[in-house]
C-alpha cells in the first residue's frame, strides 16, 4: 500500500539538540579540547562597564573555528551554515530559536577587541597546551618550513618599486592594510628583514612581496611559518612573514624562543631545508640556542666550471690546516704584529693559502687553479658551525629527520587542500597574523578531535 507523508501541525515539540549529534561527530570530538573557559575574564577590560550587553566573544571565536575547520572561506557563508546546521548551533551553544551574528560583528571585532587583546594567540596556545597535555609532543625534534600564501591582490593594482614612495603616505588617509604596512616597517618580519626591495608594491597591500619563488608566475603573497613537532605534527608555532628567505628565517628564530618561553619546551634538534641553512641561521641555532642542526648548508663556494670546490678539500682541524685532492696542504699565513693587539685568538675570518712549489708542480693544477699560481681557501669566522652542520647532515641520524620535515610539508597540503587557505581573504600583517593563527589552531584541534575520549590532564599555562 503506497503511503504518504503528512504535516501535522503541532504547537508544542520536545527537541534536544545533544539528542541529534552522532556521538563521533567532528565537532564532538573538537568540543572535548577547546577550553575556552576564562575567556571572558581575560576579555572583559576591553569591554565597557555600562551600556547594553554585547555580543558574547565565545560565540564569535567558535563560530571562527567552524569557518576554518571546516574550510568555510567566507564569514557569511559561516553565518548561514550556523543558522542551517544543528552540529553547528551545537557547538557555538545555540538553541533552534537563537539568533546568529551578523557577519559585519566579525570585521568590527577583528579590527577591535580581538586585535587589542590578541585573543586568537592566546586560544592556539591553549590548543598547543592540551597537545601537550595529551602526549602528542614530544618535544625531543622539531621540524621548520615556510608555504607561500596568495595575497588578496592584483598585479593590475600596483606599482614599480622606484614609483612607490613610502614617505609620502598620510596615515589619516591610507586604508587599513596600508596603515599597518607602516606600522612593520621596523619589524624584523617585515620592513627591515633584508634591504632588498620588491621589483612591485601592491596598493592594497603593500606588505605583501612580490615572489616568483614557485618557478612560475610572479605573484604577491606572505609567507606562512610552521614550527612543529616531529612526533604527531603538532604546530608549536605559526608566525606571518614576508615571503623572503630572511624573514622566515627570523620568524624561526621567533618561534623558537616564544615556544621556550611559553612551554619550556627546547628542542634537542632542528631539520629544515636548504633555506635556513646560512651561516648566521645556524649560529643562531647552534651556539645561542645549543640545537643540532639537520639543516643542509649554504656553501656559496661550490664552484660550476669543473674546478675543484670547497667540500673537495679536507679540513684537519688538529693541525689546523686544509689537504687538497692530490695531498698538499693548505696552510693559514701567519703574521707577527709590532701591535699585540692586532692579532687575536677569537674566531674571524681566515685565508688558507697552499705552497708555490706544491702547486706549480702538481698534476692536478689545471683543475685547481688554473688562472693563479696557489689555491687559497677563505675560512669564515664561524665555520666551525658550517663544518658541524655537515657532519650532522652527513650522520645516519639525518635520514631519520628528514622523512620526518615530510610532516610539515604535509600540513601545508591540507591547509591548502582542505581547509581551503591557498589564498588569502583578510589584508595587512595583522590580517594575515590573524588567518595564519587560526588556520594553525583548526589543524590542531581536528588532530586532538582523533583522540579518544580520556580523563587526560588540562595543562593551564600563564
Amino acid at each position: 500500500m503506497l503511503g504518504r507523508q503528512k504535516v501535522h501541525t503541532r504547537l508544542f515539540y520536545e527537541f534536544d539538540l545533544e539528542t541529534h549529534i552522532p556521538p563521533d561527530h567532528l565537532l564532538r570530538g573538537i568540543d572535548r579540547f577547546l577550553d575556552l573557559t576564562g575567556l571572558h575574564e581575560e576579555m572583559r577590560g576591553f569591554y565597557s562597564h555600562t551600556g547594553r550587553p554585547s555580543i558574547d566573544p565565545e560565540l564569535m571565536i567558535r563560530m571562527l573555528v567552524i569557518g576554518y575547520v571546516m574550510g568555510l572561506r567566507s564569514e557569511r557563508r559561516v553565518c548561514q551554515e550556523v543558522h542551517l546546521n544543528l552540529a553547528y548551533r551545537w557547538f557555538c551553544r545555540l538553541g533552534l530559536e537563537d539568533k546568529v551574528p551578523d557577519h559585519s560583528s566579525f570585521s568590527k571585532l577583528r579590527h577591535g577587541k580581538f586585535r587589542d587583546s590578541d585573543i586568537f594567540r592566546h586560544v592556539f596556545e591553549r590548543v598547543v597546551a592540551q597537545c601537550i597535555a595529551h602526549g602528542l609532543v614530544g618535544g625531543q625534534g622539531f621540524a621548520v618550513d615556510a608555504s607561500l600564501i596568495s595575497a588578496d591582490v592584483q598585479k593590475q593594482s600596483s606599482s614599480r618599486q622606484s614609483e612607490w614612495d613610502a614617505s609620502t603616505i598620510d596615515p589619516a588617509e591610507a586604508p587599513r592594510a596600508v596603515r599597518e604596512y607602516l606600522d612593520t616597517l621596523d619589524e624584523e618580519a617585515f620592513g627591515t628583514a633584508t634591504p632588498v626591495k620588491p621589483k612591485f608594491t601592491a596598493h592594497a597591500d603593500p606588505a605583501s612581496q612580490w615572489t616568483a619563488a614557485r618557478k612560475g608566475p610572479a605573484f604577491f603573497a606572505y609567507s606562512d611559518n610552521y614550527l612543529i613537532d616531529t612526533d604527531h605534527g603538532i604546530i608549536m608555532d605559526v608566525e606571518a612573514s614576508r615571503s623572503v628567505r630572511q624573514a622566515e628565517v627570523g620568524s624561526t628564530l621567533t618561534m623558537l624562543d616564544r615556544t621556550a618561553e611559553r612551554f619550556d619546551i627546547r628542542p634537542d634538534w632542528l631539520v629544515a631545508d636548504t633555506a635556513y641553512g646560512s651561516e648566521e641561521s645556524l649560529v643562531e641555532i647552534v651556539l645561542k640556542r645549543q640545537i643540532l642542526p639537520f639543516i643542509p648548508v649554504i656553501d656559496k663556494g661550490e664552484r660550476t666550471d669543473g674546478t675543484f670546490s670547497r667540500s673537495d678539500f679536507t679540513w684537519d682541524e688538529e693541525n689546523d690546516r686544509y689537504i687538497c685532492p692530490e695531498g698538499n696542504e693548505l696552510r693559514h699565513a701567519r703574521r707577527n704584529y709590532s701591535d699585540p693587539a692586532r692579532f687575536s685568538n677569537e674566531m674571524k675570518p681566515r685565508r688558507y693559502r697552499a705552497a708555490k712549489t706544491d702547486c706549480q708542480a702538481c698534476p692536478l693544477k689545471a683543475q685547481c687553479c688554473p688562472n693563479s699560481e696557489t689555491r687559497s681557501l677563505q675560512r669564515g669566522k664561524y665555520e666551525i658551525v658550517r663544518d658541524f652542520a655537515r657532519t650532522c647532515v652527513a650522520s645516519a641520524f639525518n635520514e631519520t629527520a628528514s622523512r620526518r620535515r615530510k610532516k610539515v610539508e604535509m600540513l601545508f597540503a591540507h591547509l591548502k587542500r582542505i581547509l581551503g587557505l591557498s589564498r588569502l581573504r583578510l589584508r595587512g600583517p595583522l590580517g594575515v597574523r590573524d588567518e595564519f593563527t587560526l588556520a594553525a589552531t583548526a589543524q590542531n584541534l581536528r588532530k586532538l578531535a582523533k583522540l579518544r575520549p580520556a580523563n587526560a590532564p588540562s595543562m593551564q599555562i600563564g
